[in-house]
């Protein structure tokens, strides 16, 4: 049922929303009726479940077959280390229904492939791509095309990260900027390069940040550009670009069904 008014307590939760201009009223309502997908209950996917939590993003659906492991504590925040053992989308969910238990949070104990993530994804208005593989991204892209799903890709390594927000039939696809997985071993895992654990932290954040400005209408999405962060040096850039009319997944004989990538798996998961 669409939430057209406000409790006491959620005129108080949301109170520096309410009064914030461009959002106020009508904005906190969108968000209180929207749903969102997170892909990944890791590095990056933590501090956008939380921020999307306390934001009140009435329903959150959150992706991911792993189990909370020692080696993530260092950047997946969502997670303690009581959680040790559990799987990453039911710690994930307590956390996020204890800092707002006003909100829907879905669980999916799974990982998607191209058979199950397109029934997932329909269901939402926006996806968060917080996998840790190229085989995951890029079917994330390819699936959110052809269901018609705006979302935002990142991707963290070492000091470093990236973002990009792709809303279809509008913008620029993950698939015009990188055309294809890299091959096989080509490219290293956290677990061979490692990351600096905030690093997480900042790229989950922006990619909340551009499911709330697309969610409210407001702001300028980072669509046909990619941001660039290194933070070792604080350095940002922004690389723009236009969508590809002869791209493979987009383009003018985009692709019309999915299919799984070759999987360069991230033992230790991001």
């Amino acid at each position: 049922m669409k939430k057209t008014d406000f409790t006491d307590k959620e005129v108080e939760r949301y109170a520096r929303h309410i009064i914030l201009e461009h959002v106020g009223i009508q904005g906190q309502l969108k968000l209180l009726n929207s749903k969102v997908l997170i892909i990944g209950a890791g590095g990056l996917g933590s501090p956008a479940a939380l921020y999307l939590a306390a934001a009140g993003v009435g329903t959150i659906g959150i992706a991911d077959g792993d189990i909370v492991d020692l080696s993530n504590l260092q950047r997946q925040i969502i997670h303690s280390t009581n959680d040790i053992g559990i799987p990453k989308v039911k710690s994930a969910k307590n956390k996020m229904l204890a800092l707002n238990p006003d909100i829907t949070v879905n669980t999916y104990k799974e990982y998607l492939n191209a058979s199950n993530i397109l029934e997932i994804v329909s269901s939402y208005d926006f996806i968060i791509d917080g996998s840790d593989n190229f085989a995951t991204k890029f079917l994330i892209n390819d699936a959110c095309v052809l269901a018609n799903k705006p979302f935002s890709h990142g991707g963290i390594l070492r000091f470093t990260g990236q973002t990009m927000t792709v809303v279809p039939n509008h913008s620029a696809c993950y698939a015009c900027v990188f055309d294809s997985p890299p091959p096989q071993q080509s490219v290293p895992t956290c677990s061979s390069a490692g990351v600096l654990g905030t690093i997480a932290g900042m790229l989950g954040t922006i990619q909340a940040t551009e499911a709330i400005k697309y969610i409210i209408n407001y702001g300028e999405l980072l669509t046909n550009k990619l941001l660039i962060f290194d933070a070792a040096t604080m350095d940002f850039d922004k690389i723009k670009f236009d969508k590809n009319p002869e791209c493979r997944v987009c383009g003018k004989n985009g692709i019309k069904q999915l299919k799984d990538y070759e999987q360069n798996i991230c033992k230790d998961r991001k």
